[in-house]
């Protein structure tokens, strides 16, 4: 019997591979960008920049000083203050003052039945006047050039949706044993370009920290509104958009996009542990019996004594989390020397998961979700 789950531990860890080198030799990226003489009308068509920001103070100015300073075909940036309880929405309207395309609404308070980020990403959609619509978070980073890339992109493949997973910052040892886990785990379970090519919803990937999306397809499908107490409504409304047969497409490592996510160890396990099930299909079991195969799939070769298998286990997971760092953009030092403590974290996030689930205590930025 042990054999038998040596075998299955094996073939997994060799499925990873695969899926790990998929995504890093046919990565896609960005078109390099048109000469302003040379885009069409379809490049010339506008985006609105939508940025959801609560208590974001540390964040924002930053990510409002790179909007400012680039060239790109941004039409307007609207803020939504989501009743923050800093100095975020003065901020905003410092910066308002210098650039008229910046915009600051405020939301009146939270209604029954929705989570705060989907409904103020739902109310910066209705002020919204662009062709396209890029939602940021307010801790993300954006370069000179990839907003108009961006555009070119989903104008070339007639994308629906586009979304990025940032180049993630991290300098302290918390961030770099608990941030790695989400780009590892999407990369070696899912094939990024199928994505894009593929029908099946099951293959679906968002991040909502960039989601650039078709103002009709959104006007016509209020997604934030469908998924409005969802905590992954990202990965949910990738999902719904395929099963309503329109194109969805999911890049990572773009230079030009980074974020610094979390400062401290708790904010990242509280971030993290909300929605660590949904990139298992929202399977408290699947998500289980990930952590035990990643983390303790040694043992069973260990027991049957296959020492030939268990080597090639540990090289299969090796070469697994080099491919999965390369593709991110990920230094490769940190996630190879501290693969113990990120896959305790990872154990972590999934067994907080678990009690708050149970408890119904899911807490974000001093609300309830």
């Amino acid at each position: 019997m042990i054999e038998y789950i040596a075998c299955i531990i094996l073939a997994f860890a060799l499925l990873q591979l695969l899926v790990a080198l998929v995504n890093l030799l046919f990565r896609e990226g960005l078109p390099a960008r048109e000469a302003k003489g040379e885009a069409g009308a379809k490049t010339r068509q506008t985006v609105s920049l939508l940025i959801p920001a609560r208590d974001e103070e540390a964040n924002i100015g930053n990510l409002l000083g790179d909007l400012t300073t680039l060239t790109d075909r941004i039409q307007e940036i609207i803020v939504c203050d989501d009743q923050s309880t800093d100095n975020t929405p003065s901020i905003v309207e410092r910066y308002a003052t210098v650039d008229s395309r910046i915009r600051l609404i405020r939301s009146e308070g939270l209604p029954d039945g929705w989570f705060g980020k989907n409904h103020a990403c739902h109310c910066l959609a209705q002020e919204a006047a662009g062709d396209y619509l890029l939602f940021l978070d307010a801790d993300v980073r954006v370069g000179e050039g990839v907003i108009d890339r961006s555009l070119q992109y989903v104008q070339r493949h007639r994308c629906d949706l586009m979304s990025v997973f940032p180049t993630q910052e991290m300098q302290t040892l918390g961030e770099k044993i608990t941030v790695p886990n989400m780009q590892i785990i999407l990369l070696t379970l899912l094939p990024l370009p199928l994505v894009r090519l593929s029908g099946f919803p099951s293959l679906s990937a968002a991040n909502g920290q960039y989601m650039l999306f078709r103002h009709e397809t959104y006007k016509e499908l209020e997604p934030h509104g469908q998924f409005r107490m969802s905590r992954a409504e990202d990965i949910e409304i990738a999902r719904h958009l395929k099963r309503q047969r329109r194109r969805v497409s999911c890049l990572t490592g773009i230079r030009g996009v980074r974020c610094r996510m979390y400062h401290i160890l708790p904010e990242a396990v509280e971030g993290f542990s909300k929605n660590v099930t949904h990139f298992f299909g929202n399977s408290s079991v699947a998500a289980i019996l990930y952590w035990l195969v990643t983390t303790l799939g040694f043992i069973p070769f260990v027991v049957a004594e296959e020492w030939d298998w268990l080597w090639l286990w540990l090289a299969a997971t090796l070469l697994t989390r080099i491919a999965a760092t390369l593709t991110a953009g990920m230094r490769m030092c940190d996630n190879l020397l501290l693969f113990l403590p990120q896959q305790l974290m990872l154990g972590d996030f999934i067994l907080r998961s678990l009690i708050n689930r149970r408890k119904n205590r899911f807490t974000w930025k001093g609300r309830k979700i």
